[in-house]
């Protein structure tokens, strides 16, 4: 794993704008960076990347019922009780995930380590699934790649062929976002015209557009009836949202299915490390109220990050570990329940330290991005990095 430095297109600007790409500077910074790339082995991305990701997935699917089976658990994750039984019913009928994204800290060495699991709306698609690409191509075209370097990124073959998989072709789906948000517009658009591939009619409407029928069902601004819905919209806001009452009688299938309500929260990581202790893509995390004295001397030597079990783009964690201090700026998570996890240092790249996101259709690992910072805490302004595969190595 190396970071390379490389010349930006010249068209960049006119390519990213041409293609939807309006958030590739945001405040007079760019955000999609492509002055420098990360380089990878083939080796580095079948073992240390597509494979853990593949068992981290079977792991958290694991998760879901030892959750649903302790009440206690489901207190501290702060599930609410109205909908427990809808969750679990969605579990026990067996509703197809789409897609979720891992982030891992990962150096070309050792083995990557979990640091969060963004089971529900994970963002950055577009960047990762088709940006990246088309950056490749272009750079091989131009003779400024080696010549048969690749890249780990059959995203969007995957997720259309996983649309297919969970929604019948013919069917109507409704595709819905916070107005305002670009970044959050231009992943509901990349799955739309991914589902659009797979045969299925994507229909868009803002979260806010979307009332109830007087039969209690849900319907979009032009008073269509919503029989399917892919939200970008967390569980844990939805599921204490004004609409929230009607959730299991509106008869409405949603995408990602409820029960990804347990795995977007974060309490997940101590109970992944309670059920695999030592697993060595795992790191030691514990819920905030039950740190064992072993655990405390741990996380006081090789320090500690602490985490809001509901958090967005990096809100409200702080890192405490040996010469390190840091605290992102605090958001509406504040109040909830907090994680406490082992600290892990990201490598550093010129003064920048890249995440790994692992993207999955289903269970399947199908391609990955990079956000680099030079905070140790990811947030919402972090650079996006290009990434290839070195040929034959």
């Amino acid at each position: 794993m190396e970071k390379i430095t490389l010349t930006e297109r010249p068209d960049l600007k006119e390519q990213a704008e041409a293609a939807g790409f309006s958030f590739h500077t945001m405040y007079g910074e760019p955000y999609w960076d492509e002055t420098s790339a990360y380089a990878f082995t083939l080796e580095q991305i079948e073992r240390d990347l597509e494979g853990p990701a593949e068992a981290l997935h079977e792991m958290c699917r694991e998760a879901v019922p030892y959750i649903l089976r302790q009440e206690s658990l489901l207190d501290r994750l702060e599930i609410p009780r109205a909908h427990r039984g809808w969750i679990a019913e969605s579990w026990t009928r067996g509703e197809p995930e789409l897609y979720g994204r891992f982030d891992l800290a990962y150096d070309g060495k050792g083995p990557a380590k979990l640091l969060e699991y963004n089971a529900d709306t994970p963002t950055s698609l577009f960047e990762a699934a088709s940006f990246q690409w088309k950056w490749l191509e272009d750079l091989l075209e131009r003779g400024e790649l080696p010549e048969g370097a690749d890249q780990f990124n059959g995203i969007h073959e995957a997720l259309v062929n996983r649309f297919r998989e969970i929604i019948e072709q013919g069917e109507n789906m409704h595709f819905t976002s916070v107005a305002g948000s670009t970044e959050d517009y231009g992943t509901v658009e990349t799955l739309a015209w991914m589902a659009n591939e797979a045969g299925i009619i994507p229909h868009y409407t803002e979260l806010d557009k979307i009332g109830l029928t007087e039969e209690g069902q849900f319907a979009d601004n032009e008073s269509r009836v919503i029989g399917t819905l892919f939200k970008l919209y967390p569980w844990e806001d939805l599921l204490r949202d004004d609409f929230a009452a009607h959730l299991a009688s509106a008869g409405c299938r949603f995408v990602e299915p409820p029960w990804k309500a347990l795995l977007s929260n974060k309490g997940l990581l101590p109970v992944l490390w309670e059920m695999f202790p030592d697993h060595p893509n795992l790191l030691p995390a514990y819920l905030a109220n039950d740190v064992p004295e072993a655990a405390q001397n741990r996380f006081s030597e090789q320090g500690v990050v602490e985490k809001p079990i509901f958090s967005r783009e990096g809100q409200g964690i702080k890192i405490r570990a040996p010469g390190l201090s840091e605290s992102a700026e605090p958001g509406p998570y504040d109040s909830h329940p907090k994680i406490l996890q082992a600290y892990h240092p990201l490598p550093e790249f010129d003064g920048f330290k890249p995440v790994i996101g692992l993207w999955m259709a289903g269970g399947a690992c199908c391609g990955m991005g990079i956000r680099e910072d030079k905070s140790a805490i990811t947030g919402n302004l972090s650079r996006f990095k290009p990434h290839f595969i070195r040929p034959g190595a």
